[in-house]
């Protein structure tokens, strides 16, 4: 059993929990531990996995959180350089879940993080398993 790290971005409580219990369900379904850390926005996500991958700790990392589009650039940057931090990392060969969502409001966010709805903290936490999957298959 490998535990997997979820990364939040807790700037919407009630929306994380929801994403938090996607992603924790899908992970304990695989038969993996969790474990989760909470950073301030979704620009500190792939920091925060990056030192967290240091530890060896970790098999996988799930990165979750969402941005609502406001009235300035601000969405753009913070959508935009997110995704970027992960998909950088993910490149270096970790195994990481993108369910940091951006979104036009609060209805298509909810509609994204209910397990009940698009389960899309399950779906990047299936992601991350996915990967951390292909790179074991892989590994040398």
């Amino acid at each position: 059993m490998s535990t997997i790290l979820l990364v939040e971005a807790r700037f919407y409580p009630h929306l994380n929990d929801l994403l938090l219990g996607g992603a924790r369900k899908a992970v304990e379904a695989a038969g993996h531990k969790h474990e989760t850390l909470t950073v301030p926005g979704a620009l500190e996500i792939p920091g925060a996995i990056a030192l967290a991958a240091r530890s060896g700790r970790f098999c996988a990392f799930v990165g979750l959180g969402v941005i609502i589009r406001g009235e300035t650039y601000h969405f753009e940057i913070v959508s935009n350089e997110s995704a970027r931090g992960i998909m950088d990392l993910t490149l270096q060969g970790f195994a990481i879940g993108n369910g940091i969502l951006t979104v036009e409001n609060e209805a298509q966010a909810v509609a994204r993080c209910d397990p009940a709805q698009l389960d899309k903290g399950g779906g990047a936490a299936k992601a991350a398993l996915a990967l951390y999957e292909l790179r074991e298959q892989y590994a040398p």
